[in-house]
């Protein structure tokens, strides 16, 4: 009996921690969903009428098209919603902000000619060719363009984590959503998502994580504005 009491033990001590190890993910994906979305609470519009007047929206990057050259409809809703924005009034200049480390993609002239394409004022777009991450697209957005104030466009939940991540950087940002991508494609971003909101809040609140890049201030606006 004595081997069973010490066997049941160890099964139990083990059993507990096993479990937990095994919860340990959900549990950063739950406190990750949890604390981004209720960060976005109130600032994010739904009608462009409706959204803050500022500066500067800044543009959250994709590819064009996909590896398999279909076109991206992340992209392609997420510059309608860009262009309904901006004839709104809401906003007198664009930043798009997305990856431009290969020759051969460059993330922030596929937007800026689309919205060229939509009839958008050339001199009213601005690139940032290093917004590897969300993290950076943020943070260069007030380090490198001197914003402190601006309205995030993508879809809703890209949305919410770079409002989060405003938020923690001090600047008073607001959220325009794109419509949103179903099926197949829709299901993996959404699971990527999870994963990525872990890494944010892991990234403003123990990692100190930097952007890879800065660089000189390029001002979008006057500061005096």
């Amino acid at each position: 009996m004595k081997v069973v009491r010490f066997f049941l033990k160890r099964w139990k001590l083990f059993g507990t921690l096993g479990l937990l190890v095994a919860l340990s993910p959900l549990v950063a994906i739950w406190i990750g969903r949890s604390v981004i979305a209720g960060s976005a609470d109130g600032r994010i519009f739904e009608e462009a009428a409706d959204v803050p007047e500022c500066e500067v929206a800044l543009v959250l990057g994709c590819a064009r098209v996909l590896p398999d050259g279909r076109r991206n409809l992340y992209f392609k809703h997420r510059m309608a919603a860009v262009v309904e924005l901006w004839k709104s009034g809401r906003v007198n200049h664009i930043l798009v902000s997305g990856d431009n480390s290969r020759k051969d993609y460059d993330e922030p002239t596929d937007m800026k000619e689309a919205l060229i394409e939509a009839g958008l004022q050339e001199d009213r777009i601005h690139c940032d060719y290093a917004g590897f991450r969300t993290l950076d697209s943020v943070v260069r957005a007030k380090e490198v363009f001197l914003l402190d104030r601006f309205v995030v466009v993508s879809q809703e939940f890209h949305v919410e984590r770079a409002l989060y991540i405003a938020k923690e950087l001090g600047i008073e940002a607001y959220g325009y959503p794109a419509r949103d991508v179903g099926g197949k494609a829709g299901m993996k971003t959404k699971a990527r998502e999870d994963l990525a909101r872990v890494k944010a809040v892991l990234d403003m609140k123990l990692l100190n994580t930097q952007p890879k890049f800065r660089g000189e201030p390029v001002p979008i606006v006057n500061p005096k504005n």
